[in-house]
């Protein structure tokens, strides 16, 4: 299977949907009405784990997002912006990851250099009252590229000190920041979260409930492998999951290296509450078939 063009990353989906104007709250303040928390009855999720789609990874407009999302099964709708939120809530769909900002380098500016910690409070602490009264419990952010004059431990100890200060204000709002991993090998070179050790370092540094790990599976597959065994002995420090098929990034079923079905039932079994957030780019000529696919495949 090909490597998905690169116009659909979500790295590009970023800079795409990046603003000029500086970071300011006050334009994505939500309805102060908090019923917009609770997204309307409707088709119950079976299985044990609760599955979401990475909004850039469809090209559909967001309303008919949700509700074919909906109609399948799904019960959320991954990484959108704060302005998005009340289109998913209002189509029944919960958010399970929102962004705390919009720039285009959000993936390469991370807690490992204290330059960047201003910047990173601020939109988190503007951004978490808002998730709060949306009722969305996990935002994200990222550890950041490597940078000249900053060792492994050094940039492990900047992001405990970093994370450290908004765990109380995280907490105080019910709010988790879920820091992600990814691969410097092949997606995101240079970045120096890609390691399941130095992320748990991370964790047990700071020790808050409520910043956790954004364990994305084809990521670590990548750097790593050894993925269910990785899964059940790290499980206390991880708040969310993505997939994606290795190699590639497509599609989750036969055509590629990973059994997804398997690491589905070990992650329900270790009794996760979180959400599964499926992030792949379809190959296929029908990509909510894809969708519908990864659903089944993750449903046990």
């Amino acid at each position: 299977m090909s490597e998905p063009s690169r116009g659909m990353t979500r790295r590009d989906a970023l800079g795409l949907m990046a603003t000029a104007a500086a970071f300011g709250a006050t334009s994505w303040l939500l309805p102060a009405d908090t019923s917009l928390a609770r997204p309307a009855s409707g088709k119950v999720s079976p299985g044990r784990l609760r599955q979401s789609l990475s909004r850039w990874t469809s090209k559909a407009p967001l309303p008919e997002l949700c509700t074919r999302l909906k109609a399948i099964g799904f019960v959320g709708v991954d990484l959108l912006y704060a302005d998005e939120w009340a289109v998913a809530i209002d189509h029944g769909m919960q958010v399970s990851m929102g962004y705390p900002s919009r720039r285009e380098n959000f993936i390469a500016m991370g807690f490992n250099d204290p330059a960047n910690h201003a910047v990173l409070l601020k939109e988190l602490e503007a951004t978490i009252p808002l998730a709060r009264r949306a009722g969305v419990t996990n935002l994200i952010t990222m550890f950041g590229n490597r940078k000249a004059g900053i060792d492994e431990r050094q940039a492990i100890d900047n992001c405990v000190a970093g994370l450290s200060k908004i765990a109380p204000y995280a907490a105080e709002n019910g709010i988790t920041i879920c820091v992600e991993l990814l691969n410097s090998k092949v997606d995101h070179h240079g970045y120096q979260g890609d390691s399941t050790a130095f992320g748990t370092a991370v964790m047990k540094g700071v020790d808050s409930p409520h910043v956790k790990l954004l364990y994305d599976i084809y990521h670590m597959q990548i750097m790593e492998g050894d993925v269910i065994r990785t899964i059940r002995e790290n499980i206390a420090w991880i708040g969310h999951f993505h997939t994606g098929g290795v190699p590639g990034r497509h599609e989750i079923d036969g055509t590629q290296e990973l059994n997804y079905h398997a690491i589905a039932k070990a992650i329900a079994d270790l009794g996760f509450q979180g959400y599964l957030a499926h992030e792949f780019v379809p190959a296929g000529p029908d990509p909510f078939a894809a969708f519908a696919d990864a659903y089944r495949i993750c449903t046990v």
